[in-house]
């Protein structure tokens, strides 16, 4: 039975190539997920441990989460504490570090990196007047606030040189400072393509915010001293609001964060690859049937001369195991090719990660090759035992091939209580979790009712196809006569069609909901931010209030504070002038007179709270004091708009740090890009600083959203290619298989450019069900999804993008079209008289 198995694989490798090359690819999907997050998971980790090289202890300070009615004072690492540490037995060295965000202009005034990894940091020398962390390749190290040192590869890109004068800003205005060193550094944000600015100690204090503080106290131990027994020394000299941490658990921490942030993107990218796997169970379901199904007799005559039923069916799950292992293998070497491929894509896009090896893990290996080889015998189990369970004689007489009544019947009714039960489920989800399993049951019974379903859609186009005359005619009749398998392939296409146009149903709504709440929320012409989204000076605002084409401004701060017992955020704004800012809907009192204790809430805080107008709220501010504020107002709330808002001239004596998130401005002129510039002027060309119209907060959003679903497009592509594989595989089998009808259509007078005709039409009806089928599926999980979202969004209303929609209707019949050239040009070359006498 095994040489019969592989015989039969070796018989059949025209057959089986569209069945290995589907499995490859889901199994390329799955080791190619696993290489590329190995990859980078690795080059992160091994950077992030070079980073705690001089570090044997940390000293941390410790919060408390407000002990003493106080919520959020930070604890200070003072000068006098890091003497202390460095004089503890044990200890060769102490360096004290303060940093946060630096955005830093190139030669042509644009940010250099963004976000997070625009950094900058404190140069700390230590004995012989060094800082180990900072090599330096050429210069001094910075002296005084005009003066910064900048990291070799920030200085190679931006093509400074000692001497040169740089444009940067930490928290708004800019500074202008001379570049007094290059220095290099294992720093993993510099690794990854960030840059990094060093200041000296009591500038980069002053400028963070932490005057005669540090934000961290690094430790190196002495020759022959543990981190552990250096930590136990330091533990007994910290004051209660500080703590130390031994550097082996931060670089453990940073790994360990490294790795989470790996598996989100690993399960997201598996998830896909799992659709296309599942896609690709379609094919070879359909495949090891069609192939059994043509070996009927032979399998009968093997049972008849002593072949158990098993070893019928373990002499196809042999032969789908041998195609699983060469798919596995096909697909892991692929795969290996898409990690290094993505590893590369990442580069080419301007961002970057820290160098190392690509990472092929032994697990990959045994994951691919397991995934290849369980998917295909797995789906070839059922029609190997079907086959099994057919009499000889019946098989030898061809009587089993007619579906019996009574198992369609079976069929339906498991299908349709399916999906009333999905349906049900996907209805009343109150998660997302909960819809996503409605999701897949409807999802799976749809895909059992489908041979039913077939027959009225397919039968809907028969007006249709009569233009094309016999042609069209046969190929309608072609696709509803083996409704099973018309179902199986058509589904394959369905599953990826349904994600695509749920996706982009909900995209286009989230989208105009957001359009809404900008324009529906604001009245400010702009909103002034930091491009890193980190705080911005107060000095901003004053030089926008004075700018002469400015009528309004009011900026946006938040401290903590506790409101009875409860931590809660106060926002702090220009109770004068925010009513011209904003447009809110108020539900009891109204924006006017927000000023010394009165606060405005929105509705959400009110009903948790159960707090009403002219409430009394007893808090706690950030320093510790303690307040009661009135509740003048309550307003409809959204995610731009919502929280505690109070009178900055209220909040600011009790800010430690007074620093704002963003500024509201309205000016005489309106929006417009002359406006722009003339703020932007007005703020020094700053490059870390972003001034937005209502229009470019939700174009901003928008770009993140479709950049996003540009990703899961380019995702589920890849079950959109297998589903074109199952459709060629289809009807390369069903040419085979009706080789002597054609050969009489042939002889009866339908010449080569009917027989073309009919296959191409009957590969494109097959095609169209299917699409019709995922956009209508589609449309109806997006507007379930929009029950759950209209929760968090209250502007959320369901899109239709029927421009999208027709071109996924077009991308199904461009599939039907594509998949059959290869079929429909076998068939037409098919010789009449051989096609007769086959059997």
């Amino acid at each position: 039975m095994f040489r019969t198995a592989l015989r039969n694989v070796l018989a059949h490798k025209a057959r089986l190539l569209m069945t290995v090359l589907a499995v490859m690819l889901g199994v390329a999907f799955v080791s190619g997920t696993l290489v590329f997050t190995s990859t980078i998971s690795d080059a992160y980790q091994k950077s992030s441990q070079k980073g705690y090289d001089h570090v044997d202890v940390a000293v941390q300070p410790h919060h408390r989460g407000g002990d003493e009615g106080n919520p959020g004072a930070a604890p200070k690492l003072t000068q006098g504490l890091l003497d202390k540490v460095a004089a503890v037995p044990g200890a060769a060295s102490a360096t004290g570090s303060v940093g946060g965000f630096a955005a830093i202009a190139d030669k042509h005034g644009k940010l250099i990196g963004e976000g997070f990894s625009s950094s900058g940091a404190n140069y700390y020398p230590g004995p012989g007047g060094k800082d180990a962390r900072y090599p330096m390749k050429s210069g001094r190290a910075p002296h005084g606030a005009g003066e910064i040192a900048l990291d070799a590869k920030t200085a190679d890109r931006a093509g400074y040189k000692v001497g040169d004068t740089v444009r940067i800003s930490v928290d708004g205005p800019v500074l202008s400072q001379r570049v007094t060193g290059i220095f290099s550094t294992e720093d993993g944000n510099v690794s990854a393509g960030g840059s990094l600015a060093l200041f000296d100690t009591p500038t980069a204090q002053k400028l963070y915010g932490k005057p005669g503080e540090f934000s961290q106290i690094d430790v190196k131990a002495a020759a022959g001293t543990s981190q552990a027994a250096l930590k136990s020394g330091i533990d007994k000299v910290l004051p209660k609001d500080a703590e130390s941490v031994t550097g082996k658990e931060l670089a453990d921490d940073e790994a360990r964060i490294i790795a989470q942030s790996m598996d989100g993107m690993r399960t997201s990218l598996l998830v896909f690859a799992g659709i296309s796997l599942f896609v690709g169970i379609f094919i070879i379901a359909n495949t090891f049937t069609m192939l059994v199904a043509q070996r009927t007799k032979e399998l009968a005559l093997m049972r008849a001369v002593g072949a158990s039923r098993r070893q019928v069916t373990r002499s196809v799950l042999i032969e789908a195991f041998v195609v699983g292992a060469v798919a596995g293998v096909a697909g892991l070497v692929a795969g290996i090719g898409i990690g290094a491929g993505l590893r590369s894509l990442i580069g080419s896009t301007g961002s970057s990660i820290p160098d190392g090896p690509l990472v092929i893990a032994p697990s990959t290996i045994l994951t691919a090759l397991g995934v290849g080889i369980v998917v295909t015998m797995l789906a070839a189990w059922l029609p190997g035992r079907r086959a099994a369970k057919i009499p000889p004689v019946a098989a030898m007489n061809s009587v089993h091939a007619v579906a019996t009544t009574k198992s369609l019947v079976v069929r339906n009714s498991i299908g349709g209580a399916l999906t009333a039960l999905g349906a049900a489920v996907v209805l009343t989800a109150s998660s997302s979790t909960m819809l996503g399993l409605g999701a897949a049951v409807v999802m799976i019974g749809v895909f059992v009712l489908t041979p039913l379903l077939s027959r009225p859609v397919i039968a809907a186009a028969a007006p249709v196809m009569r233009l094309f005359g016999i042609s069209g005619k046969l190929a309608r009749q072609n696709a509803v006569r083996n409704p099973r398998r018309t179902a199986a392939t058509a589904s394959a296409l369905m599953i990826g069609l349904t994600l695509i146009t749920g996706l982009t149903v909900i995209a286009g709504s989230v989208q105009q909901a957001i359009d809404k709440m900008a324009t529906g929320s604001l009245k400010a012409d702009y909103v002034v931010s930091m491009a890193s989204m980190t705080s911005l000076s107060t000095d901003v605002e004053k030089k926008l209030a004075g700018h002469p084409d400015v009528t309004a401004t009011s900026p946006l701060r938040t401290s903590p504070a506790r409101i009875g017992g409860e931590h809660q955020s106060l926002t702090g704004v220009n109770g004068a002038a925010i009513g011209e800012l904003t447009r809110l809907e108020f539900t009891a009192g109204g924006i006017a007179g927000l000023s010394g204790d009165k606060v405005v809430i929105d509705d959400a805080t009110s009903r948790s709270n159960h707090w009403k107008l002219g409430s009394s709220l007893d808090v706690t501010f950030e320093d510790g004091k303690k307040g009661r504020l009135t509740v003048s107002g309550i307003y409809k709330g959204n995610d731009l708009m919502r929280g505690v808002w109070v009178d900055t001239k209220t909040l600011a004596p009790h800010q430690s740090l007074v620093d704002d998130k963003q500024v509201m401005v309205k000016t005489k002129s309106g929006a417009s890009e002359a406006t722009k510039d003339s703020l932007r002027k007005a703020l020094g060309d700053n490059p870390a600083i972003q001034i937005q119209t209502k229009q470019d907060i939700s174009n901003g959003i928008a770009k993140g959203i479709n950049l996003l679903l540009n990703m899961l497009y380019g995702l589920l592509a890849m079950a959109v290619i297998v589903a074109v594989l199952g459709v060629v595989n289809t009807l390369a089998m069903s040419v085979f298989e009706r080789q002597q009808e054609i050969g009489m259509l042939r002889a009866i007078g339908l010449d080569r450019k009917g027989i073309k005709r009919m296959v191409r039409l009957e590969s494109l009806v097959i095609s169209l069900f299917g699409g019709v089928m995922g956009v209508g599926l589609g449309v109806f999980f997006g507007w379930a999804a929009g029950d759950l979202i209209s929760k968090a969004l209250n502007t959320y209303e369901l899109v239709l993008p029927w421009g999208r929609m027709g071109i996924f209707l077009l991308l199904a019949a461009l599939v039907g079209v594509l998949a059959a050239l290869w079929p429909a040009r076998r068939a037409a070359k098919l010789n009449m008289l051989s096609a007769i006498k086959a059997e």
